[in-house]
This record gives C-alpha cells, structure tokens and sequence, in this order.
C-alpha cells in the first residue's frame, strides 16, 4: 500500500487523484499483456553458403540476435543490473525506495529529474514502443513523458514480475535494449564492440556496455563522446563494487584499464558480402529475388521483405564456392571486369534445381563507374535476369526444344532429311533472308553443313536447315511451348507477346532469336539431364527460423515434364556437340569438341549457339549431375557484337565451371534411349 501511496504521488501530486492512482496499481489484474510475454524483436538473417558455416551476407532494419542469459558473461549480467537497477533482485517490478527517492529529488528541483523505473518498466517500454501488435499510435504512448505511462509501465512491470523469475526479465531485457552504434540487444552489442559473443566479455568491457545504455547515442565510445564513456564505466564499477559483485580492487583495476575497442559491423545486404568474393553479389541478389515470391514469408513482397530483415532467420544456400569460384574465374578468363561485353555463367544441379554458382565478369556494387557505363560496378541481375533484364539471344542452343518436341510426336532421332545450304520455309518473310516472299534460313557453314542429316549429326555441326525444317513438321508453336515448358521464361515483352499471339509462325524461334537468361538456359537443359524432371531454381538448402524450426521452403519443387526415353534420346543426340560418341555410335563430328576433350572419359553433352551476326555467343553443357550455361553478349549495346571468334573461348569456360561442379563426383552415364526413339524400329 505504502508503495502504491508513494507512485500515486509521484504520478499525480493533485491530492484529489491519490486514491484513483493508487487503487490503478493495486488493482491490476494480473495478467501479461501478449507484446510483453512474447516480444516481438527484429532479429537479423544470416545468410550461408552450403556448408552452413561460410557467411554470404546478413539482413537487418537492426542488428539484434537474441540470446540467452546462459550465453552472457556473469559480469555483463552484473553490470547491467548495477548501471540500471541495483535493487532489481529485490523488488517486484517497483522499487518504493527508487519512487521515494525521485520523488524527493524531482520535488527538490521543482520538475522531472529522476524517473525512478526499474530495469522490468524499462523492459516494458523498450518493448512497447516496437511491438508490431500495437498502433502507431500506442507505441508512441509507450515512451510519451506522462504520469499515466509512467503509471501503464508499473503495473505492467508488476504483472510480469508475478509470471517471470528475474533471470527470464533480465534475459529479455537485454535482448531488447539499445546499446548505440547500431547495436540492439547485448549479442548484436558485444560483437560490434569487441568482435566477440557476450560470453566472452572481461569486467571492464561489461562495464563499459552496461554504462552507454542510459544515453546510447551520446556516449557510446566509437561515434560518441569517450570521456563520458570512461565516467559511466566509473559509475558502473562503483555501483557493482556497491552491491558486493565485485571487489574494490577488481573495480580499481578494470577502471584502469584502456578502452580497447574491436569494432566490427555485421554486413547488411547483397552489396555487402565478403570483399574477396564480391562475385556471391549476383547469387546473393537473385536469392532475394526467389525470397519475394515466396507466399511463405507474407502475402507480399512488403510483408516477405519485413520477415528478411526481421525475421532472424539462417539461410543455407545452395552456393558452392568452389564452384561459385571456379565460374568466376572462367567468365574473367574471357573478359576482364572492365570490359563493356560480359560473360554470364549459371550453374545448377538436376533433378533438384539447386543453383549452384551464379557469376559474371562484374564487380557487385552500387559504386559509380567512370564515363557512365556498366562497368565494372553493376547490380543488374545479368545471369537470371529480372523485369528489366530479358536476357540475351541463345542462337543454336534452342533446337534442344525443337528436338524434344519431335522426340515427343514420334520421330525418332535417326528421322533423315537433305539439308540444303538454304531451305525455303512455309514462314512469309521479306528482306535479305526470304526468297519469293518466304524465310529461307541458311547453314552458317555449308560444306560441312549440308546433306543427309539426322537429329544426331544435324544437332551435332548445328545445321541450321535441318532443324528448321524439322521445326516445320512439328510446328513452330510446339516448339514453343515445350522452351516455356523447360522453363523458358521470355521475358522480353515482344517476345511474350509473339509467344501468345503469333506462335504458329515463330520459325526462327529453333535458331534462338527469342531472349533468355544463362540460369534459364541451364536449368532448361538440366530437365533432359534429369530424365525428364524439370525442377524450379532453388538458391536454399533451408530456412530455418528463430525458434530454430526448419521452415520447408528448402524442398526442389519438381515435375516430369518429358518422358524418361525423350530426354534420353535428346542427351543422346546432345553427346555429338561435344565430340563424344552417342549410345548407338551415330555421332559425325561437333561444333565445341574441345569440351568433350576436357572431360576425358567421363560423359557429357551440350550444345552451341551463335545469334545472328555473332551478336552473342553461348554454350550449355550438361551430366547427370550438373548443367552450366553462359552467354557472351554486350547488354548495354546488343549491337555490339563478340563476334565468331570468342566461341571457343565459351565453349571452354562454361565447360570448365561445369567440370568444377562434377568435381570428385564418380562418373554417371546417360541412360541409353530406346531403339525405337533412336532408330525408329523396335
């Protein structure tokens, strides 16, 4: 009662409101209100490579992880209480001497001078004034100077003591509370401070902390004022010395002692991964891309953006350094980060769709580039592309589709046509490539192009004509709805619009003419590798929350798209490109045999494509275990072509990066096709 009486006072000295104000406090009812059992805290995502342990990047509105009391230095515990609430053990969320105190003082002064919370009121404020379930309007009650939060904060404070031993308040109070420099909680604090948790803080670091807490902003000592840092140490040390947690030789000493600090700040977002692999910049920028569109994390990516940065989650990637490193080190060995043109290279794993390095010849960074172009600064996502990224033109690398699709309506691979060095289509065209107002598509090198070809050799040398006259018996629109099937994506609005609308007379779609990303292109071909399960690209292994629950998002999402014998007949006839030998010995030469040779004994396919004029260049290689594609292209000026040359040079580093993905893996055969898929014949 005396404790209520003195409150009162303190809250409301008109007389005629003592007994309302003290009657409020007595009379609570006892119960916690839900911010306050459960705090909501934003708590930072860490972000992984695949071994769970290599650090890509955080996310965070605040640096705050929670942890528990059991993980904080005995002298951190000590010291927080001495600098905030030396009688904390002893009250029951109101301390009626505190109350009697400042109410002396604040009398004394004629005004508010001391406030008398204790360290549980403080632990209620902090909360309230985050707490995601009250208005913007309650949270800024929670902090408003009034006698009536003064008086909410005591009965909460109260409440809570009735349902919470001291340690689980203390452990929650500093879990909430802001120690400057960005730091909110005391694991957050520690680290940025001294590099180290906060069970490994010595006396004079914890006094330190427990010191800046008061007045966080001011006199933190990395960006605030030192010397009132050293006297709030001073007032903490005298204060455990006080309260008999320490001895006064052991304050004497910690006071002595220097202010030593290891600052360090938790990296915060997709420009901010490690400087030696700022090449992760694009995987990492394409998982947050993937964590947009996840219904998982929120109904929008408002809502999935706030649990990123909110969330304390640990995401383990799909990333694999070596691999990751690997790529990056094939598409510079092409184009050097400051060249205009780059080198695109993605990655993936079939059967699951994890992608498994995304790189580009490009420093990941927001930082300006001299004369205003693209390079070596860029945040463009140029290997998965994005609304404003369709991508770049594939060439010969799309008549995987055309084959598929003829595969599928019973051709068989060994399906023979005379190719011509030119072949007049059913497609009305006019100019340079038409002849009697037709398209007449032509082979890029007819000596070795032309004559009786199969799937196999006309997939093998790339002839042109084959495959669009192959494109003619099945239709051009099949053919496009097995790329969006394979997951093709067209981004390219005029693309997306010919798709829809004009598909039955797309027959240049075989030759690659539409855009498309090299991650697209990869995890394409990454379905034929499979056997016919096309999996959606996935960059996590798991998400796993605060209260350490896996949350489910990490599973490959996949479905047969093909039957097992047509992607078994597709890879057959994919081994020729590569001057390797197919199943029933019917390969005759291949446009990048120098892959083949790289893999040795071990099997692989892929396929070249050159666009028109040689604007780009690309590769796509695949095993059973693993499927890379790259494209050499100038985003900023598509016209400005790489030219005939650099195909080699593609070829070799989008097999290298695929070679360093299969790397200490034993060695898996493509399953043989059936002879009727193969031959036509049982």
């Amino acid at each position: 009662m005396l404790s209520g009486l003195v409150i009162a006072v303190l809250a409301f000295p008109a007389a005629g409101t003592l007994g309302m104000a003290a009657n409020f406090v007595n009379t609570a009812d006892g119960k916690v209100p839900p911010p306050l059992r459960h705090p909501f805290t934003a708590k930072t995502t860490y972000v992984y490579a695949n071994d769970g342990h290599t650090l890509i990047t955080a996310f965070y509105h605040e640096a705050r992880s929670n942890v528990s009391l059991a993980d904080v230095a005995p002298v951190m515990r000590q010291a927080i209480v001495a600098a905030e609430d030396v009688r904390f053990y002893h009250h029951g969320g109101v301390d009626p001497r505190g109350v009697a105190r400042a109410f002396v003082v604040n009398d004394s002064a004629g005004g508010v001078r001391q406030g008398a919370s204790t360290l549980t009121m403080q632990y209620v404020r902090n909360v309230l004034k985050e707490s995601p379930d009250l208005t913007p309007q309650e949270r800024v009650n929670a902090t408003e100077d009034t006698p009536g939060r003064k008086l909410r904060e005591m009965r909460a404070a109260v409440a809570i003591e009735n349902h919470m031993t001291k340690d689980q308040i203390l452990e929650k109070y500093l879990n909430v509370a802001y120690f400057g420099h960005g730091s909110y909680g005391i694991y957050s604090a520690s680290m940025r401070y001294y590099s180290k948790p906060p069970s490994q803080l010595t006396l004079d670091e914890a006094a330190l902390l427990a010191g800046v807490v008061q007045s966080p902003d001011t006199d933190n000592p990395v960006n605030g004022d030192r010397k009132a840092a050293l006297a709030r140490r001073a007032y903490v040390l005298k204060a455990m010395v006080d309260m008999k947690a320490i001895s006064p030789a052991q304050a004497k000493a910690a006071q002595a002692k220097p202010i030593q600090l290891r600052p360090s700040t938790d990296p915060d977002d997709c420009t901010a991964v490690p400087a030696a692999h700022n090449d992760w910049g694009y995987f990492c920028d394409y998982l947050r891309t993937w964590w947009d569109q996840q219904p998982a994390f929120g109904t929008n990516t408002t809502v999935r953006d706030d649990k990123l940065n909110e969330g304390g989650y640990k995401i383990v990637t799909t990333l694999d350094p070596p691999v990751q490193a690997a790529a990056t080190k094939a598409s510079t060995s092409v184009y050097g980060d400051g060249d205009s043109k780059v080198l695109p290279i993605a990655v993936v794993q079939p059967g699951t769709g994890r992608v498994l390095a995304l790189s580009v010849n490009r420093h990941y960074a927001l930082d300006a580039n001299a004369g205003g172009g693209g390079a070596p600064n860029n945040v463009g996502q140029l290997v998965s592309g994005s609304d404003g990224i369709a991508g770049y033109q594939a060439g010969s690398t799309f008549k995987m589709f055309t084959m598929l699709t003829a595969l599928e309506l019973g051709h068989p691979l060994s399906t023979d046509f005379n190719a011509p060095a030119r072949f007049k289509s059913k497609w009305d065209a006019n100019g340079k490539e038409s002849c009697d107002n037709k398209w007449c598509p032509a082979n890029d090198n007819p000596p070795w192009m032309d004559g009786d070809r199969t799937m196999w050799t006309g997939f093998g040398r790339s002839v042109n004509t084959y495959f669009v006259w192959l494109e003619q018996q099945v239709g051009s629109e099949r053919v496009v709805a097995m790329a969006r099937r394979l997951g093709i994506a067209l981004r390219a609005p005029s693309d997306a619009d010919y798709a829809r609308h004009h598909a039955k007379d797309w027959g240049s779609f075989t030759l690659g003419t539409a855009s498309t990303t090299p991650l697209d292109l990869a995890n394409a071909y990454a379905a034929v590798a499979a056997g016919g399960v096309y999996c959606r690209p996935l960059p996590v292994l798991s998400v796993t929350g605060p209260d350490g629950k896996a949350t489910g998002v990490g599973t490959p999402q996949c479905k047969r798209v093909l039957e097992p014998d047509v992607a078994a007949a597709a890879a057959d006839a994919a081994r020729c490109p590569v001057g390797q030998q197919s199943a029933y010995g019917e390969c005759d030469g291949g446009t990048a045999p120098g892959v083949g040779s790289a893999f040795g004994a071990r099997p692989v396919a892929g396929k070249t494509g050159s666009s028109e004029n040689n604007q780009t260049e690309s590769f796509v290689g695949f095993t059973p275990q693993a499927a890379a594609a790259g494209t050499a292209a100038d985003p900023l000026h598509p016209s400005n072509a790489v030219g005939e040359g650099v195909s080699n040079s593609v070829d070799a580093a989008v097999g290298s990066a695929l070679l360093a993905a299969v790397q200490g893996q034993p060695p898996e055969n493509f399953p043989q096709p059936p002879r009727y898929r193969a031959l036509g014949h049982g």
